[in-house]
C-alpha cells in the first residue's frame, strides 16, 4: 500500500468521497437518512436480502418484510413456513433459514437490541465476516471494512491491482482497510458502495466524475473495464434427477419439505430422486417413487442453474385410486400459491401445466 495515495495533492481520499457521497448518495429504503440514525435491524435486514442479488429486486422484498415484520421482535415469533413464503424469488434460501434463527437469538438472548462488535456479531446466525463488518460500520459507525463487489471492483482500479479474483480478495481487503478513516465510518462505507454502484460500474465506468480519478492507476483510461482481473471461470457440471407428479382422485398434488439442511432447505417440493450427475434410467428412479403408479413420462426437460451446477429434471405423471398414507400432504394446484415453493419447483409446476394445455 502506497501510504501517498491517502492524502493526494488535492485532499486525503475519505475527505472527498465524503463531500461527493453528501451529494450523490443513493435514496435507498434501508438507509437512513442525512442527519438520522440508523437503524440496525433494517441494515442487518437489507444485507442479508442483498447478498448474491441486486439492489432493483431486493426493494420490494424489504418493503414487503418490514410491513409484515416491523420489528425485529416481530420476526423472531413469526413461523419459518411465513418466512420461507415471503423470501419467495430472492434465492439462497439458507439465507431466510439464518435470518429467522438470528431474529429469535437477538430477541430471545440480547432482548431486540443488536450487538456491535464485529466479534459479537459474528457469532449471530448468518452473518459471516462481511455482513458483521458492514453491520458495525454502517449501523454502529464503528471502525469495519465491509468489501463488497463495488468495494472490490474500486479497490482494484485505484490501486491497479494485478492479482485475479478470487485470490486478490485479501490484498483488495487490505487496501481498503487502509483508506478506511477514524471518523464517519457509517457514511464513507456507504459512499464506496455507492460509488461503485454509480460511477466505477463494471462496464463503461463514469471515469470523469469520479472524485478519486486524480488518484486512480487505470481511471480514465481504455484498461479501466479490465479490472478487476478474474480467473478463468470453470464450467459448472450438471446434475440431473427425475420429478414424480402424483395425483390423488381429487386433484391434489403430492407435495413435500426438503431437509431443513443443504441447498433449498425447508422449502416445499414436489417429491424426486435425488440430484445427480449420471443419467437416470427409469426404471431406477421410479425405485424412488413416493407411491404407486403407472408413470408416464411428460415430453421435455425443465432447466434451472445454481450457482455451482446446472439442473435437468425429468418429470414422470402418475395417480393414485386413494389417498395412501405417505410422506409429504397433498395440495390442490390452486393452493399452490401459499407454499413456500423455490424457483426450480415454479418451472416444474409450469412445465406440467403448459403440456397439459397442449
Amino acid at each position: 500500500m502506497n501510504p501517498d495515495i491517502l492524502k493526494s495533492s488535492s485532499g486525503p481520499l475519505s475527505d472527498r468521497l465524503l463531500k461527493w457521497y453528501a451529494r450523490h448518495r443513493r435514496r435507498l429504503p434501508w438507509r437512513a437518512l442525512p442527519g438520522e440514525k440508523a437503524d440496525p435491524y433494517r441494515v442487518w435486514l437489507s444485507e442479508i436480502m442483498l447478498q448474491q442479488t441486486t439492489v432493483a429486486t431486493v426493494k420490494p422484498y424489504f418493503g414487503s418484510f418490514l410491513a409484515r415484520w416491523p420489528t425485529i421482535e416481530n420476526l423472531a415469533a413469526a413461523n419459518l413456513d411465513q418466512v420461507l413464503h415471503a423470501w419467495q424469488g430472492l434465492g439462497y434460501y439458507a439465507r431466510a433459514r439464518n435470518l429467522h434463527k438470528c431474529a429469535q437469538v437477538i430477541s430471545r438472548e440480547f432482548d431486540g437490541v443488536f450487538p456491535a462488535k464485529e466479534n459479537e456479531l459474528r457469532k449471530l446466525p448468518g452473518i459471516g465476516p462481511y455482513t458483521a463488518a458492514a453491520i458495525a460500520a454502517i449501523a454502529f459507525d464503528l471502525k469495519a471494512t465491509p468489501v463488497d463487489g463495488n468495494f472490490e471492483r474500486v479497490m482494484a482500479r485505484l490501486h491497479q491491482v494485478e492479482t485475479a479474483l478470487p485470490e486478490a480478495k485479501l490484498e483488495l481487503y487490505g487496501h481498503a482497510e487502509a483508506l478506511t478513516p477514524e471518523r464517519r465510518v457509517s457514511n464513507y462505507v456507504q459512499a464506496v458502495m455507492d460509488l461503485g454502484a454509480t460511477v466505477c460500474t463494471p462496464r463503461n465506468p463514469k471515469c470523469t466524475i469520479c472524485p478519486w480519478l486524480p488518484d486512480c492507476r487505470v481511471g480514465g483510461t481504455d484498461k479501466a473495464e479490465t479490472y478487476p482481473r478474474r480467473s478463468q471461470s470453470k464450467t459448472k457440471p450438471v446434475r440431473r434427477g427425475v420429478v414424480f407428479w402424483v395425483c390423488d382422485p381429487r386433484g391434489r398434488v403430492l407435495l413435500r419439505r426438503r431437509e431443513e439442511k443443504g441447498l433449498l432447505g425447508g422449502m416445499i417440493e414436489v417429491p424426486s430422486t435425488e440430484w445427480r450427475q449420471k443419467v437416470w434410467p427409469l426404471k431406477e428412479a421410479v425405485k424412488d417413487a413416493p407411491a404407486a403408479s403407472q408413470w408416464q413420462k411428460l415430453p421435455g426437460i425443465v432447466h434451472h442453474t445454481f450457482t455451482h451446477f446446472h439442473l435437468e429434471l425429468k418429470i414422470l405423471t402418475g395417480s393414485v385410486s386413494r389417498t395412501a398414507a405417505t410422506t409429504g400432504f397433498w395440495c390442490l394446484p390452486e393452493e399452490f400459491g401459499a407454499q413456500a415453493l423455490p424457483s426450480v419447483m415454479k418451472k416444474v409446476m409450469a412445465h406440467v401445466a403448459e403440456c397439459e394445455d397442449r
